[in-house]
């Protein structure tokens, strides 16, 4: 069974998968090493990717090249993790940071002067759709198979205080 290893810290320069190989060239040739590029400017993105037959000889790799100097940056090699769901190679989905089972903060629009509520013509978006979305200074994620807009988890906790804020105002 082939193991995979990440391979982090590569200078973020061009760097030729063949220039990577070589690093690992005397473990033998069934050792491969995938580098992983900008798509735009064809410079490595600062990790890769080797595979190697077991787990005894991925382990033998890392404590052998850990921390060696590949033009002038300790390479970090460890197993790497599971391949994402969305089949990208190296993007993993990150953990979703609210743990509480509250309901998501609605998007709040920014810049709208009508404290009581938003105006009919901040209400109305030119994307379709419908709602207010103000992307730009919220946090807002509108990538959802639903269509609907959804605040991006990292920002949920501010979303809340700004949230409270308002009501606290329109009260008031």
């Amino acid at each position: 069974m082939s193991i995979r290893l990440y391979i982090g810290n590569l200078p973020k320069e061009e760097i030729d998968k063949s220039e990577l190989q070589e690093v690992f060239a005397e473990e033998g040739s069934s050792i491969t090493t995938k580098l992983i590029k900008d798509r735009k400017t064809g410079k490595c993105r600062g990790f890769g990717f080797m595979t190697v037959n077991n787990d005894e000889q991925a382990d033998q790799i890392i404590e052998k090249y850990n921390g060696l100097m590949f033009k002038d940056s300790p390479i970090k090699l460890e197993k790497a993790l599971p391949r994402s769901k969305n089949g990208e190679e190296g993007e993993e989905q990150p953990l979703s940071p609210q743990t509480s089972n509250t309901p998501a903060p609605t998007p709040v629009a920014s810049g709208s002067s009508n404290v009581g509520g938003a105006s009919k013509k901040a209400k109305k978006s030119r994307r379709g759709g419908g709602g207010s979305k103000d992307t730009s200074s919220v946090g807002v994620s509108s990538s959802s198979s639903d269509g609907g807009v959804h605040p991006d988890p990292r920002w949920a906790a501010e979303l809340e205080k700004l949230k409270q804020m308002l009501a606290a105002q329109t009260t008031n």
